[in-house]
């Protein structure tokens, strides 16, 4: 009867989040044949609202453009109704509120959302977009807001944005700039640094 030698057993390496999202959760954008649940065009022609363009660049510790990051966003439409089910009010058929996008396939890595302004969801609520990032290295995704910045007013009623020390709060804000293609939002997006986004434990 042979002997079993005893051997030690190492550590196998940890596993990080990404970079394999283009595959399956942005097939398209990465011109994979695939059909997605989500993209980076949230309207129809159909949709209610005021037409926006949300865009921003993930940023590293060092301040250098994050070219495998994920994002993902979910909101309210213009009336501020979810398409959700515990949301009585009725939605707007032709607008669910979920997009995703990689950061893989802009030539400045950006990420970008074509949607409707959302409306406030709730009284004393700000119109906002709930946001998820991914990105390599994260082994859970991190959730913020992107409020608007031509809603000041309700901005500062809000109370999860008054939850926020008010010099992180700009870290929240999206600018509203206008351009020959419409009204544009930018909204960088600081993994770690001096001007880190502000991430929610929810």
């Amino acid at each position: 009867m042979s002997q079993m030698k005893s051997e030690a057993l190492k550590q196998t390496p940890s596993q990080t989040v990404g970079p394999y999202f283009a595959y399956g959760l942005t097939a398209g954008q990465y011109g994979y044949p695939h059909t997605a649940i989500a993209d980076t065009t949230l309207t129809d022609a159909e949709t209610e609202g005021e037409r926006i363009r949300v865009e921003g660049i993930v940023y590293d510790g060092n301040r250098d453009p994050i070219n495998d990051a994920m994002i993902e966003i979910w909101q309210a439409d213009a009336e501020g109704r979810f398409n959700h089910p515990e949301d009585t009010r009725r939605p707007n058929a032709h607008f669910t509120g979920f997009g995703r996008c990689g950061t893989g396939t802009d030539p400045e890595n950006k990420f970008w959302f074509d949607t409707i302004k959302p409306g406030s969801p709730e009284e004393g609520e700000a119109p906002h977009l709930n946001m998820i990032v991914f990105a390599r290295g994260m082994l859970v995704h991190a959730y913020t807001r992107v409020y608007f910045s031509d809603e000041a007013a309700a901005n500062a009623a809000d109370p999860v944005m008054q939850s926020v020390p008010e010099e992180r709060r700009r870290t929240l804000i999206a600018e509203r700039r206008e351009t020959p293609t419409g009204t544009v939002y930018r909204f960088d997006i600081h993994m770690q640094g001096d001007d880190e986004t502000v991430f929610f434990d929810v």
